[in-house]
């Protein structure tokens, strides 16, 4: 039996190229070509799904970049009615659009809720104004707020607010803040995670000053305990929801599922045959490039039934909950034997723990995942 199935779109322009973004962004220098690019995704689509026999339905899809939310409510209508023509939706899809706040504009997000997006994942960083301005954001603190509150207006009742700590001149406080005006925006999704140096990116090839890691792993902990109290339990490395608030479509990416994507750029997998014909993909990146294909350039990588354990680990281990060795024989199709001895080594140096048919990172582990990682390599 194939795993789930969920679908990424990149929309590859923002306002600007922020100096830590190592995503397949570009600043738009001219008019969106709304039109052309979302023909030339439904197009995209339709090479996959033939080319991969896709019979399944879609439980989940993802609109990334870039900013889609710079994407008028008639270019988003047609993208997801063209995508509806083409495969079944499953009930209740969860249709996740990113937002910046600098994009935000109250008829603008309400139209979107009406024509299927049920949930906002918006790009705040920090309340701090010093702190965006050094992360070379568009947007102010007061636009961040407001976000939120016209995301409310519009009646989306579920949407994430991204917060990074650990940035150029914060101080201990400053994460904790952060955290408390998101907790107070009453987002039922926070994704707080740390700043880092990604190659290819401005910072990388000047890097900034960063607190030290003293400061960063205290601001940490005391904004997760923050978070915790206030019932946003952490199912993720970085990933904190309300009861039942978590993001489904990342869920499907942490549990080894599958998903098509498109767009420039756009990576997918996909099951094809267990395990002899799991594949990855890729899309070409330049936006120019994407536009003017017709059968549109598509790398094919399978994995290795070698590399399999370790993909697999590597993915189901970031969520808390751990895995079951049931679901790693249905989406991988190996025998249980295939993950030792990594496995029983990981449980003797109490990196791992089995409870209830479930392996999941000790406290130990999860500082230490990396190490854990490194069991299964080969």
């Amino acid at each position: 039996m194939l795993p789930p199935l969920s679908l990424y779109i990149h929309i590859p322009w923002c306002i600007k190229k922020c100096p830590y973004c190592d995503f397949n962004s570009h600043a738009v220098k001219n008019d969106l070509p709304e039109h052309a690019y979302v023909q030339a995704l439904l197009a995209d689509l339709a090479i996959d799904i033939e080319r991969f026999a896709i019979t399944r339905p879609i439980s989940s899809i993802f609109i990334g970049g870039g900013t889609p939310s710079l994407f008028s409510p008639e270019a988003i209508a047609r993208l997801i009615e063209g995508i509806a023509a083409q495969i079944a939706l499953e009930d209740g899809v969860e249709i996740t659009l990113e937002a910046n706040p600098g994009t935000f504009e109250s008829q603008k997000f309400a139209e979107f809720r009406a024509l299927g997006i049920n949930r906002l994942s918006i790009g705040i960083q920090s309340f701090h104004n010093g702190l965006l301005e050094k992360l070379g954001r568009v947007h102010n603190a007061r636009e961040a707020i407001r976000a939120a509150e016209i995301a409310h207006d519009a009646g989306f009742t579920n949407f994430n607010l991204d917060l990074m700590y650990g940035l150029p001149g914060a101080g201990f406080a400053d994460s904790v803040e952060d955290v408390q005006t998101a907790i107070s925006l009453e987002p039922t999704h926070i994704s707080f995670y740390q700043l880092t140096l990604e190659p290819n990116t401005y910072f990388h090839k000047f890097p900034p000053t960063l607190p030290d890691d003293g400061l960063i792993y205290a601001s940490q902990k005391a904004a997760q305990a923050l978070l915790d109290k206030h019932g946003y339990q952490q199912y993720e490395v970085s990933a904190y929801s309300k009861a039942d608030r978590q993001c489904r479509h990342n869920v499907n990416y942490w549990q080894f599922g599958d998903y098509l994507g498109i767009g420039a750029g756009a990576h997918g997998k996909i099951s094809q045959a267990l395990p002899e014909q799991i594949i990855r993909t890729a899309k070409t990146k330049k936006p120019e490039q994407y536009l003017q294909a017709t059968a549109f350039e598509t790398s094919i990588t399978p994995i290795a039934v070698s590399e399999l354990p370790l993909e697999f680990v590597m993915n189901h281990l970031r969520l808390r909950g751990g895995f079951s060795l049931g679901h790693y024989q249905a989406v991988t199709g190996l025998a249980i034997d295939s993950l030792q001895p990594a496995l029983s080594q990981c449980l003797q140096k109490g990196l791992l723990v089995y409870d209830n048919d479930r392996y999941a990172c000790t406290e130990k582990g999860w500082d230490f995942l990396d190490t854990i990682l490194g069991e299964f390599i080969g």
